[in-house]
């Protein structure tokens, strides 16, 4: 005590002010975490490679640092995930025929995909037809198979969706299931369909055709009783136009009619013969799961869950010089965050009453394949899993004043969200990029068909300090020039000081559902309302 007397003796009175208390998440571990999850180490985090042993065992590391209980197999932190691998050989063969006219199509360059069949080698040689959007909606009187028997033959089509402003037809400028390349998939394999092709367009995919073009992919193991597409597809404009042609048709012209009321599907009058030559492999990815168990005794097996996809796109085609797919913001980032909030979570004392996973899961790229397993085999039961908060895809830009928190209005927990976004400054800002259908891009969409109330939380298009379309720009030149691109990578001049201000928010939302007197649902008449009440919350 000698030293703090005599200095409280010999020195005149100061005012003390206690020092600030440190972020409840740090902006420097955070780009730590982006910085090592997103190094060429990792060779782009392909799922089943090592850059995959790699990725999971950091997570699974700091899980432990964090306190988390491991409650994947085993004792471990792992969840393995079985896939098949389905690689299409860049050797695979395309031709349109119409009489004695002969089109070929140039694997990769003008069309990509993979066999859903799950076996070495797919031949058709099949009638083709253009079903438009390839959309049945009874409930918006639409249905572009009406009249047309697609059993056995090859549906050409496009992504997206007819157009509109009504939000009582087709959600309005919010893309709906519908408009999803995976319902036009689902859809044409239902109908008997022997093989399906998207024509891509920029507009209407939201994206370049450089994103569809790899031809390797991963499935769940197929189920025999269900049907499955010989080739599930997409075609380059170019391609698109030179098929559309055999009828007269360009692409502007069949998308206008695709986007008409009325539209009637019709024969090319051409056939489309495939030789698909594939490897397929079965592997073991891994989804990252631990726990912070509740304090209410009663309460603490239910739980809120937090997610975000560890996997990118590995090694692949070289883009100016460079091979690996780091995907730092897609999605190094979403992961970097999870971390913070599990070490945050963790530190809670006293604990909320209902316990959370935070759940790092695999093959988000390929179709949200790990959040689908979980889905279908979760930790703790989805009847009992109060909310889902998602993580993708957060471009690191400086502190944000506006949220997206697209389908969280769908949900009781809504007054929650406002209110702690209230509390935390930001403003509830529209997706500007809805009309994309993001609400079905991520992997809380898997767990929203489960039942589970669930949404991304993302910043808004307000960041403070910066003009009003900062935040525009520098998502369009993201989306231009790095979205799945090896360009993908850590830049010197991010700024992940509003991961803070996230974190605060989805903080204050998960504890207040985790205290809350009753479990969230979606609300009444929403599409994924049904599978909440078979779940066993009403």
């Amino acid at each position: 005590m000698l030293p703090v007397l005599c200095a409280a003796l010999c020195a005149p009175a100061l005012p003390i002010r206690a020092a600030d208390p440190p972020p409840v998440v740090s902006p420097e571990r955070i780009k730590a975490h982006v910085t090592y999850l997103a190094s060429d180490r990792l060779e782009g985090r392909g799922p089943g490679t090592r850059g995959e042993e790699l990725a999971t065992d950091y997570i699974a590391g700091e899980y432990k640092k964090a306190g988390l209980k491991p409650v994947g197999a085993a004792g471990t932190y792992l969840q393995p995930v079985p896939l098949v691998r389905v690689v299409t050989s860049p050797k695979s063969t395309l031709q349109a025929t119409k009489g004695k006219e002969v089109l070929d199509i140039v694997c990769e360059e003008e069309f990509s995909g993979t066999s859903h069949t799950q076996t070495d080698l797919e031949q058709f040689d099949a009638e083709v037809v253009f079903v438009g959007h390839g959309i049945t909606a009874p409930e918006f009187d639409w249905d572009d198979y009406k009249g047309v028997d697609v059993k056995g033959k090859v549906v050409v089509l496009f992504t997206n969706e007819p157009p509109s402003d009504d939000p009582k037809f087709f959600g309005g400028k919010a893309l709906t299931y519908y408009g999803r390349w995976t319902f036009k998939f689902e859809e044409a394999a239902r109908r008997g369909a022997k093989a399906c092709f998207i024509i891509h367009t920029n507009e209407t995919a939201g994206y370049p055709y450089s994103v569809v073009r790899p031809l390797d992919g991963a499935q769940l193991k197929r189920d025999p009783d269900k049907p499955a597409l010989a080739f599930a597809g997409w075609l380059s404009r170019k391609a698109g136009e030179k098929l559309l042609g055999l009828s007269g048709k360009t692409v502007d012209e069949a998308l206008k009619a695709a986007d008409t009321k009325g539209f009637k599907a019709f024969a090319l009058g051409a056939n489309l013969k495939g030789n698909i030559p594939t490897t397929v492999e079965k592997i073991v990815s891994n989804n990252v799961v631990g726990m912070v168990e509740g304090s209410d005794p009663a309460l603490k097996s239910e739980a809120v869950a937090f997610t975000a996809h560890w996997d990118h796109l590995g090694v692949g085609r070289a883009v100016v010089g460079d091979s690996i797919y780091n995907g730092a913001a897609d999605n190094a980032t979403g992961c970097a965050l999870l971390l913070e909030l599990a070490r945050a979570w963790a530190a809670q004392t006293p604990k909320p009453k209902r316990s959370a996973i935070f759940l790092a899961v695999t093959a988000e790229e390929k179709g949200l394949l790990g959040s689908k397993y979980y889905a279908q085999n979760p930790i703790v039961p989805l009847g009992k899993t109060a909310l889902n908060l998602n993580f993708d895809m957060i471009l690191p830009l400086g502190v944000p004043e506006s949220i997206v928190v697209t389908g969280a209005e769908r949900t009781t927990a809504w007054q929650t969200v406002k209110t702690v976004a209230e509390k935390t400054k930001l403003e509830i800002e529209p997706d500007q990029r809805a009309h994309l259908g993001i609400f079905y891009r991520s992997d809380h969409f898997s767990m929203a068909r489960a039942g589970v109330p669930a949404f991304s939380v993302g910043a808004g298009m307000k960041i403070k300090g910066k003009p009003a379309d900062f935040a525009r720009k520098a998502a369009q030149e993201f989306n231009d020039k790095a979205y799945h691109s090896p360009q993908d990578e850590v830049r010197p001049d991010w700024d992940f000081s509003g991961f803070v201000t996230l974190a605060e928010f989805a903080l204050g939302v998960a504890r207040d559902v985790a205290d809350a007197d009753r479990l969230p649902t979606w609300n009444p008449g929403d599409e994924f309302r049904p599978a909440r009440e078979k779940s066993g919350v009403k």
